[in-house]
């Protein structure tokens, strides 16, 4: 069978077992569709909760990411790993204690204010369609390849998969669908890095293999890595700190990541699905052992594929470029412009400027006015489908691929069974789908829970509020679609921003919320406010506007963790000056810091908002 029959058979499966399981799990009230019944076992919550976290980022791109920047691609692991810390101990059993549905909801009961929820609300919808916006493009780049369907119709395809479970099931359906998803991606992620880790090391192990030599002789993988990077003009695969990748920027980049993920509001969310604090906790275990598995295995990922890239590409004619190359050519992810002498040359080079100046066409040599206009076609396409920026085209005739195909194009690169490289596509979309439809639980939650019913209309009935929340569904698949199909950027750094707003808005007024009997609804909405304000123009500057690093030197996906210090500074600073919360609030406060005994708990009593 062929890649895209294996591709058409095991996709078709998974998507086939999601739909069931969200038919079996369909709910008709809120509290199923919000919550999942608070009934999920722990074990299974940290499953749901591992593939909810574990996104196209995770999956499609992160290995990617490591492959180029190596040592310092390590960043995402230590920021995505260690705020599952600050998650589970700080914010997740007192959250659960609280008993409702969303963040909004907790931050507008805590400060017993109708506009602190408001906020809240604008907030969770800013960082859940920045999130979803990775996710989409994840899609439609599997769909795109695999099953050989422009991008666009590929994102297309998963918006449809992921509207019928995400509405059917609501959070239960999806909690089921998920736990289903993790064993899909875990597998698929695993199986071909065992298989390439034995077949270039003997080591079945890849963390181990990536240590050991190629074909059990000579240096070690990582070390003939380094002497290849440098013979290419590149950094040393294992160099620490080089570029724009200094102390400072892995250091913000690192906190903001693992501030951001104690933020994020559909991973908040999972810890209410669970009977009892106590669970809540163990879910936060569960959830870091599963998510082990994967992130202890991309760094082994990331070197195997590099390994494979330069030695099938570097130097190569264009009768001698292998398959897999010609396969991706295709998708628009990777290119190569001849200059001149036939081969393709892999070097190393300020790359990003030699893209502006050849597309600008200030390299006006005969030349290379050629070359542009026998690929203007391809140029164009490439411009208004977000690729460019990222397929990066050089003077050399230079092909660097979007880090997010690395993944993806690893087993065809090694050679491996065609029913390995379909698993994989179906992996990469359980990854993106089990994502996308946690992120459109919260924006419909956001909207129908703590908008419609708390703002608007709060005597609506329990079918009003569930037509209401479907149909905001419908709505934010569609909005997540034409993120997918105009892109801001690869996967991993559109998922990067998110953390920083989330970071820099939700992180410091649940820590205060939790912890401090002072701190009042003025306050809190001015924090938010100025925290994702401030982070959300030196992102857009940095990376649309031409903004400088003005901060410290700090790159945009570590500016969450300044933003971060301004929403703690602007709230404390102005807590002095504004009245407190009521004494109902206080007491809220402290119950929810109490130790709880044994057995479920039970939602808080909460005072009016105003």
């Amino acid at each position: 069978m062929t890649i895209q029959a294996w591709t058409f058979l095991i996709v078709g499966a998974t998507f086939a077992l999601y739909l069931a399981i969200a038919w079996l799990s369909r709910v008709r009230d809120t509290r199923g569709f919000y919550v999942a019944g608070r009934g999920v076992p722990a074990a299974a919550n940290g499953m749901a909760t591992a593939a909810d976290w574990m996104s196209a980022a995770s999956f499609i791109s992160m290995a990617g990411t490591i492959s180029f920047m190596g040592y310092a691609g390590g960043v995402y692991l230590m920021g995505w790993t260690g705020g599952y810390v600050l998650l589970a101990l700080l914010l997740a059993p007192y959250l659960r204690k609280f008993g409702h549905f969303t963040v909004p909801d907790f931050v507008g009961a805590r400060f017993e204010s109708s506009t602190a929820r408001m906020v809240a609300v604008v907030c969770a919808l800013f960082i859940s369609f920045t999130y979803v916006a990775g996710q989409m493009r994840g899609v439609g780049i599997v769909f795109s390849r695999f099953l050989e369907v422009d991008i666009d119709v590929g994102v297309v395809i998963g918006m449809a998969i992921v509207f019928v479970y995400a509405t059917l099931g609501g959070m239960k359906g999806i909690t089921w669908t998920q736990v289903a998803q993790y064993w899909v991606l875990i597998t698929a992620f695993l199986v071909p890095a065992i298989a390439i880790s034995f077949r270039l090391t003997g080591q079945p192990i890849p963390s181990l293999g990536m240590g050991e030599p190629l074909g059990g002789e000579g240096a070690a993988l990582l070390t003939r890595l380094d002497a290849v990077h440098r013979e290419l003009g590149f950094a040393p695969y294992t160099a620490t700190f080089t570029g724009t990748w200094d102390r400072v920027n892995v250091l913000c980049t690192a906190l903001t990541l693992m501030i951001g993920t104690a933020g994020l509001p559909h991973v908040i969310v999972r810890f209410y699905t669970v009977r009892s604090v106590g669970a809540a906790r163990w879910s936060g275990f569960w959830a870091i052992l599963f998510i082990a598995a994967l992130y202890l295995t991309a760094p082994a990922t990331a070197a195997f594929a590099r390994w494979f890239m330069i030695d099938s590409l570097e130097g190569k004619t264009a009768a001698e470029l292998p398959d897999w190359y010609r396969n991706w050519e295709r998708t628009g992810l990777i290119a190569w412009l001849d200059d001149g002498d036939g081969r393709l040359e892999y070097r190393g080079g300020e790359l990003a400027a030699d893209t502006e100046l050849f597309r600008s066409g200030a390299l006006a040599t005969a030349e290379f006015a050629r070359i542009r206009a026998e690929h203007q076609e391809w140029l164009d396409t490439a411009g208004t489908r977000g690729v460019d920026g990222r397929v990066v085209l050089t003077r050399a005739g230079l092909a660097t691929p979007d880090p997010d195909i690395i993944v993806l194009a690893t087993p065809e690169m090694a050679g491996l069974a065609a029913w390995i490289i379909a698993l994989v596509a179906a992996g990469g979309l359980a990854a993106a789908l089990s994502t996308a439809s946690g992120l459109l639980l919260v924006i419909s939650s956001s909207v129908a829970h703590d908008l419609y019913f708390r703002l608007i209309n709060p005597r609506a009935s329990e079918a009003q509020r569930l037509r209401v929340a479907r149909a905001v569904i419908g709505v934010a698949v569609v909005v997540a679609g034409l993120f997918g199909i105009f892109p801001p950027g690869f996967v991993t750094q559109v998922v990067a921003f998110a953390f920083g707003f989330a970071a820099s808005s939700f992180f410091p007024v649940l820590v205060l919320g939790i912890f401090s009997r002072r701190v009042g609804a003025i306050p809190a909405i001015l924090g938010m406010v100025a925290g994702l304000s401030f982070t959300a123009v030196y992102i857009l500057g940095n990376v649309y506007g031409g903004m400088s690093r003005w901060c410290f030197g700090i790159g945009p996906q570590g500016i969450g963790v300044i933003g971060m210090l301004v929403n703690f500074a602007v709230t404390l600073a102005t807590t002095p000056l504004f009245p407190g919360p009521s004494e109902r609030a206080r007491r809220m406060v402290e119950s929810i810091r109490e130790p709880e005994a044994a057995g479920p708990a039970v939602a808080i009593e909460t005072a009016p908002e105003h």
